[in-house]
This record gives structure tokens, C-alpha cells and sequence, in this order.
């Protein structure tokens, strides 16, 4: 029988004033924005956008295209394996909230959109480097990314989870500049046109082991897809000012992170490469240091792997050879 993990859940309000607690992941797409000389406008900037789009997304009854807000809040997952309230920082995962200017009502958004762990850095800054720093070929090792999937799925069936958030989270990711996308026939009206890539990239496995399945769509006026993970039906399970609030909210940051893809000057077409040398592409106003981010993402899997992966290691290995979902 596999013992019982217990979970703790915090929440910081992401606005203009945010700023990275001690513990977050510094590599996550909202803490990279408030550091430096430019915090407070490149939080008030990307804010802004994130309205912006929201309101040009969700137009029906908005004739001045103002009538929302968005509000994020960053939720820090934290695991005591133990339960001796010695705890490691597990996820982080953003919570949108829809304000209805228009009738004064908080709307539920979706729980998920970004999403950080430092097992999945250790995973991929330090186990997949080791594991093939002196091979020919390049190769992924024996059970990669099975803890840290049974982990995120145990999380997410837990009554921790359920007592908080009402539906299952979303995830929504850059596509891969390794594979090709070709628009289908299917169109969503908020989701907008479908892709389907050429072939399955580690990316979509690690994310398949958490129990998440993968769908690529192009929504309105936006120039390249997403990739949205999720459980059960993305199409029919959430509302379209809840799919509009991730949206919104991850399109502005990959405008910002991943300009050459989603801030392109040319909409992907019939047949779709990304590519992150691209020079057709405008900037936005706001400053981030993509270099410093893949450093860190070192940095922290090696954090995750002294305070975690070793301490904990016959503990967690035993629970995940008898954890079944």
C-alpha cells in the first residue's frame, strides 16, 4: 500500500506590484518579468495585453472592447512526503480570474496555463544531460518523467486539489521548433483553426505521463498555434471565456518570451515550421533575458535533486513502483 503525500497550496496575486517570493522557480515566465530596473512597467505592459486580448477575443456585447479584466494569481504547490511539515516546493501553475465590468461578476477562469516544477527541471537540466553526456546518439532514459507524472496526477486527484479548483487545469505551451504543423480542417470559434503535428516530441510524452493529452490550435488574429494539454474534452469541458482567459494570458506571454514565433510579422500557413531564428518579428516593450532562463533552469533541476530527488529517494521510488491511476 503507497502512503499518503499531503499537499499545501499558496496564492500571490500576479499584478503590477508582484513580486518573486523566496521560493519560486525565478525561471517561470511571471517572476522573470518583475526583476530589474523595468519590473513594475513590464508587469503593468503584459498586463495590459493580457486585457487587451481578452477583450478582442470575447467581443460579443463588448462594443468598446473594455467590458473585462483579467485577474492572475500564482499557485504554489508544495509536498510534505513525510509529514513532518518539512515540505518541497513541487509546482507553480497560474489562476485566472474573469472581472465582468459590465455586470460586476468574478468569473472562474482556468486553473493550469503556465506551468513550473523543478522535478521537470532536474528531469531535463540534469538527468537527460547526464544520461547522455558521453553517448553518439541521443537516447532518454528508462522510466523518464514517471515520478514526476504520478506525482502531478496524484496532486490532481487529491481532495486538496478538488476542495480549491473546480475543474481539472490547462496547460498552454510554445510549439516545438523541431516539428511541422499542418492546419486541418477544424475550426473552433474561439480556439480557432487545428493543427496536427508531423510526429510526438519528448515534450508531449513528459506531458502525457502527468495524464494530459495535447491538441494544437490557432486562435483568432494570433500568427502561430499553441499547444494546449489538458484532461478529458478541452473543446466541450470549459466555457469560451474560460478557454479565452488562458489564451489570452499565454499568447501575451509567448509574444514576450518566444517572439520570432508568436510575434511574427506572417501568419502560419497550410503547412507550419516555427523557428526561433526567424527575423520577421517585432518585439514587444518589454525586457526578459531568455539566456539567463536556461541557465537557471540548470541551476534549479540541481536545487530539486539535493533537497528532493536524493533525500527522498527509497521513499519516493517505493511509492511510485505502487501508485496505480
Amino acid at each position: 500500500m503507497s502512503r499518503d503525500f499531503t499537499f499545501s497550496i499558496k496564492s500571490l496575486r500576479f499584478d503590477e506590484n508582484y513580486s518573486p517570493s523566496d521560493n519560486t522557480r525565478i525561471t517561470t515566465n511571471f517572476a522573470n518579468l518583475a526583476r530589474g530596473e523595468s519590473r513594475q512597467e513590464n508587469l503593468r505592459n503584459a498586463l495590459k495585453m493580457i486585457d487587451n486580448r481578452f477583450n478582442a477575443l470575447a467581443n460579443w456585447d463588448n462594443p468598446a472592447g473594455d467590458r473585462y479584466a483579467v485577474e492572475l494569481d500564482i499557485i504554489s504547490v508544495d509536498i510534505d512526503i513525510e509529514g513532518n511539515d518539512n515540505t518541497f516546493p513541487t509546482i507553480e501553475i497560474l489562476n485566472t480570474t474573469i472581472l465582468d465590468k459590465k455586470t460586476n461578476q468574478r468569473i472562474d477562469g482556468i486553473v493550469g496555463n503556465n506551468f513550473s516544477s523543478y522535478v521537470r527541471d532536474y528531469d531535463f537540466s540534469v538527468l537527460l544531460l547526464d544520461h547522455n553526456k558521453n553517448r553518439e546518439q541521443f537516447t532518454v532514459p528508462d522510466n523518464f518523467g514517471d515520478l514526476h507524472g504520478k506525482l502531478f496526477k496524484y496532486f490532481v486527484a487529491s481532495s486538496f486539489y478538488k476542495e480549491r479548483f473546480k475543474k481539472p487545469p490547462v496547460m498552454c505551451l510554445s510549439v516545438s521548433d523541431n516539428k511541422t504543423y499542418h492546419r486541418t480542417e477544424n475550426e473552433h470559434p474561439i480556439l480557432g483553426v487545428e493543427y496536427q503535428p508531423n510526429e510526438s516530441s519528448l515534450t508531449e510524452k513528459y506531458f502525457q505521463k502527468m495524464g494530459l493529452e495535447v491538441r494544437y490550435f490557432m486562435p483568432p488574429n494570433s500568427v502561430a498555434p499553441l499547444a494546449f494539454y489538458f484532461f478529458g474534452d478541452l473543446l466541450n469541458d470549459y466555457t469560451n471565456l474560460e478557454l479565452i482567459s488562458t489564451i489570452s494570458t499565454m499568447e501575451t506571454f509567448q509574444k514576450i518570451y518566444r517572439p520570432e514565433i508568436y510575434n511574427a510579422n506572417a501568419v502560419a500557413g497550410k503547412c507550419y515550421q516555427p523557428n526561433l531564428k526567424h527575423q520577421d518579428h517585432s518585439l514587444t516593450q518589454i525586457v526578459y533575458d531568455r539566456k539567463e532562463r536556461s541557465h537557471l533552469a540548470v541551476e534549479q533541476g540541481k536545487f530539486a535533486q539535493e533537497h528532493f530527488i536524493k533525500p527522498y529517494q527509497a521513499i519516493l521510488e517505493q511509492w511510485s513502483a505502487n501508485y496505480v491511476r
